[in-house]
């Protein structure tokens, strides 16, 4: 199957073609051909299955063919609600590329930044909204934001949604809207409280699936590294000592561990930034664009505030600790290696991580590759003198081939 069976319009197709996209994802292929028949829909799909593609494309296509109809005035007709200002902005990027020669106006709003460009951009008259709950209730409060005309209500990432504390923020957004809407519903997992908030929102809903992420790429070279807590640190500077390692993306579990990582990288000279959910949204963004320019070497992430982020042509990964869910697993490595390129993801992994490692090879099926031969293995006895006089001076010749190529 191609795009062009999906009956899209023009507009959408010559967009699609200049992004050099020919064929739908699953999530795609099933939900464009529901949602264009003004179905609601309740999706179960993570996030990197194309599911912003799945809801965006058919609601500009039904905003587009409306305003050619009627010719009505730029109210806002369309309400994306998703839980972090990362995936807000992703989502409004989404939006001005396929709806690129529609005319379509959207803006994005998110909390952390001064609101003045979005009120503005909303005086102005926006037709699709894409929104945090916090800054749109705020908005709504204030009156810069009429929600009476919306036609289109998605609820994105309702799972991650409900994990931050929004329900009662969500029930008040869904008390505010048009009873005549259709509505669009997407979460990664599918638990009785998710279930339920669906039925307050959808109407004899379509239901569309992919199954969660079970395999990860064959473009992806993995590597297991067994060390003690104590040791990770000192591993982390080891494989940096490769300087080949330009760009690195590594995930900590959490936001105090991305901060403690970030401030021992930069004491060694290692340029490195954190994004996690306690930072500003303007030090979350300006990270993101000096990691993505190849000005700072290694990103720093929670799987919260990395969750949507796409970074072109990355080709390292590194798991600093070991998610316990598998599925975060194969959604962090699968961060590099995209589109046929190759990648690389190392994990560094303590004894206490030792079973989450056993879950994630079933789900993979595949054995990790264990790289044996460092100068930290996850061991008990300290190294012998021999040992450390060896693994010294490694170190300072990776370090002296580091600061050699800088100078280059």
């Amino acid at each position: 199957m191609i795009f062009e069976d999906l009956q899209l319009i023009d507009p959408i197709l010559k967009a699609l073609v200049l992004e050099k996209y020919i064929e739908p994802t699953p999530i795609q292929a099933q939900a464009i051909p529901l949602i264009l028949d003004r179905h609601d829909v309740l999706g179960s799909a993570q996030t990197g299955t194309g599911k912003t593609a799945a809801f965006a494309i058919p609601i500009l296509q039904l905003l587009y063919n409306e305003r050619e109809k009627t010719n009505r005035s730029k109210a806002i007709k369309a309400l994306v609600v998703t839980p972090t200002r990362e995936l807000a902005i992703q989502i409004g990027e989404s939006f001005s590329t396929y709806g690129h020669f529609t005319r379509i106006r959207n803006t994005v709003i998110f909390g952390g930044v001064s609101q003045h460009l979005q009120t503005k951009a909303l005086q102005n008259g926006v037709e699709v909204l894409i929104a945090t709950p916090g800054r749109l209730l705020d908005l709504l409060d204030q009156g810069f934001i009429n929600l009476n005309h919306i036609e289109y209500f998605v609820l994105d990432e309702a799972d991650r949604m409900l994990d931050m504390g929004f329900i009662h923020d969500i029930k008040r957004i869904i008390s505010l809207l048009p009873r005549q809407r259709q509505s669009l519903f997407f979460s990664a997992t599918m638990p009785q409280n998710i279930i339920d908030l669906s039925r307050k929102i959808l109407i004899n809903p379509k239901k569309v699936e992919v199954s969660p992420a079970s395999s990860t790429a064959e473009t992806i070279q993995q590597f297991l590294y067994y060390t003690n807590k104590s040791n990770k640190n000192e591993l982390l500077l080891y494989l940096l000592g490769d300087t080949k390692m330009d760009q690195v993306l590594l995930f900590s579990r959490t936001k105090h561990g991305a901060d403690k990582i970030v401030k021992y990288l930069s004491g060694k000279k290692i340029s490195a930034l954190a994004i996690h959910g306690d930072k500003a949204q303007t030090q979350r963004q300006k990270a993101l664009n000096l990691f993505k320019d190849k000005k700072i070497r290694v990103l720093v992430a929670t799987d919260i505030a990395a969750r949507g982020i796409d970074i072109e042509k990355l080709k390292y990964v590194i798991n600093y600790d070991i998610p316990n869910i598998s599925e975060t697993y194969v959604h962090r490595i699968g961060r590099s290696g995209r589109a046929g390129d190759q990648g690389m993801a190392l994990s560094l992994c303590e004894p206490e991580e030792n079973a989450s490692i056993k879950d994630i090879e079933k789900l993979i099926q595949i054995r990790i590759p264990v790289v044996n031969k460092h100068p930290f293995p996850q061991t008990d006895k300290e190294m012998n003198a021999q040992e450390k006089k060896a693994f010294e001076k490694e170190k300072l010749m990776r370090k002296q081939q580091f600061f050699a190529n800088r100078k280059n």
